[in-house]
């Protein structure tokens, strides 16, 4: 069972909820005044506008009850995907380096772009193949992942760029679409792989992003 996390101002969770079904997994969703995750395989922080994004987008959410029982359950191993605003929700908490801001065109992207595999240890690309490049869509304003030199410089040495822009949609540093912590057992990212297939169903690089995330 997959716990998807859903705060006053989330849109997304639908979208995850249909796509572990898909895949023959079953999820359901978690208020953000949850304690205890420990019954849950994966948790899943979905994209949307958590509180609105009043102040910065993530950083009210930041401080709901259920973040506490996200970095425990992160600490004992548990497998955290935070999807744009989760990955915004994700560095204002610690648990991942950096942050989003604005995109440098200060415009709204709805698209996709073209992603590059970096490495294949984390919970999101292990059944990927470091090098190979795909599409997934886009949907963000503030996706442009910022860090100083000193943080961008110890997230390349350890292996934590998950994914890359190909054509780098939003300023982001050293073309960063996605980033783990260094055990690999949580990840952030901006793209938003449970979208692809419009409706049609997941492409293959989507499930095959999305099935290792759900296996305790």
């Amino acid at each position: 069972m997959i716990g998807i996390i859903v705060f006053p101002g989330s849109n997304c969770e639908f979208d995850v909820q249909g796509a572990y079904q898909e895949l023959g997994v079953e999820a359901e969703f978690v208020s953000h005044r949850e304690t205890d995750l420990k019954n849950y395989a994966a948790v899943i922080i979905p994209g949307g506008f958590s509180y609105g994004d009043y102040l910065r987008a993530g950083a009210i959410a930041r401080f709901s009850p259920v973040m506490s029982a996200i970095t425990s359950y992160a600490e004992s191993g548990g497998h955290v995907l935070g999807i744009c605003n989760g990955f915004q929700v994700l560095t204002e908490a610690g648990l991942l380096p950096g942050a989003l801001q604005r995109n440098t065109r200060l415009q709204f992207l709805c698209d996709e772009a073209v992603v590059r595999v970096e490495q294949t240890r984390s919970i999101l690309t292990s059944q990927m193949t470091k090098g190979e490049e795909f599409s997934l869509p886009i949907n963000h304003f503030e996706g442009n992942f910022t860090a100083d030199e000193a943080t961008l410089a110890d997230l390349e040495s350890h292996d934590q760029v998950v994914l890359r822009y190909v054509k780098n949609p939003n300023g982001s540093a050293h073309d960063i679409a996605g980033i783990s912590n260094r055990e690999g057992n949580v990840v952030g990212l901006m793209p938003h792989p449970e979208r692809s297939g419009l409706g049609f169903g997941l492409s293959e690089y989507a499930k095959r992003l999305l099935t290792p995330v759900a296996a305790s």
